[in-house]
């Protein structure tokens, strides 16, 4: 039976963790500095629009980003109401079921999950819809 190195376990952990939380950093700064409304952003399309034209339950998620960390929660919610509402949600879910150490997604709520991404992804293709992410020239 090996001894267990603690040391080196704790400091993988940190080291991961400190790493993860740089390169969060990192893609948050640039979310924040540059402007994903623009044309020529670098980052790359969602494929699924590129594949159909029509917008995935996440488009307009890094324009939502943007705008929140700017302060400008009217345009978030133009870019991705979805996301502005469940992702609050879902994680106080996770850490709700995690503290009483419940399994963190049953069946029934990745099921929920699903329906409501395709509802989202239907409602938010129809003609008229008045809540798709927005773009400006220039």
């Amino acid at each position: 039976m090996e001894p267990s190195n603690t040391t080196t376990d704790g400091r993988a952990r940190l080291y991961t963790a400190l790493g993860t939380g740089a390169v969060l950093t990192g893609a948050v700064a640039y979310v924040a500095l540059a402007d994903p409304h623009r044309p020529g952003f670098l980052f790359p399309g969602c494929p699924f629009k590129m594949l159909t034209g029509l917008n995935c339950p996440a488009c307009g998620g890094l324009r939502m980003t943007h705008d929140l960390l700017h302060l400008d929660f009217g345009a978030a919610v133009v870019d991705n109401v979805f996301l502005l509402v469940a992702l609050p949600l879902l994680a106080a879910w996770f850490v709700v079921r995690w503290r009483l150490g419940q399994k963190l997604m049953p069946v029934a709520a990745t099921v929920t999950l699903v329906v409501a991404a395709f509802a989202w992804t239907v409602l938010r293709n129809l003609p008229g819809f008045p809540l798709v992410p927005t773009f400006v020239d220039g």
